[in-house]
């Protein structure tokens, strides 16, 4: 169900056999993306390769979202597991940060631009809550000068 802070999104995934050197390799890309709204029914989890998954906005990522909404081309992230010979999505998010964070592992990161209406959506959500100061730099700052004059004598 949609609402200020949960959006279902629905998407196909596509594989395709693309030649790279003298190997084949299946390379995914996201389609047929769809936003579910409180009256509309799933009916694209249902179809071969669909899949709906809300994406779900966090107080604590609000900077990320930020960043995300004021580059050229915003994207949203949908990272992946890879089951045998096929992806499985497991999260959808608008957080660069998050979906960077699964990079090291075994799962691959697939991207879209973010639907006109989810831009929207977001900055009401940032507006709602207002913009995330970071902190934790200024603290850590003034704790590394705090450290420093201890080292030193000072």
């Amino acid at each position: 169900m949609k609402d200020e802070s949960v959006w279902p999104i629905g998407f196909r995934l596509v594989g395709k056999e693309k030649q790279v050197g003298r190997w084949m390799t299946v390379v995914w890309t996201i389609e047929d993306v769809c936003l579910y709204g409180e009256e509309q029914k799933t009916t694209l989890a249902q179809q071969p390769d669909g899949y709906v998954l809300p994406l779900q906005l966090q107080l604590y990522e609000r900077s990320d979202y930020r960043f995300n909404l004021s580059s050229r081309d915003p994207h949203l992230f949908v990272v992946c597991s890879e089951e045998g010979e096929r992806l499985k999505p497991l999260l959808i998010t608008a957080a660069q940060g998050l979906a960077a964070g699964y990079m090291d592992g075994e799962y691959q990161i697939l991207d879209m631009s973010i639907p006109l209406p989810v831009q929207a959506w977001m900055e009401a959500f940032i507006g709602r809550h207002g913009e995330q100061l970071d902190v934790r730099r200024k603290g850590n700052k003034d704790k590394r000068k705090e450290k420093k004059g201890l080292i030193s004598g000072n």
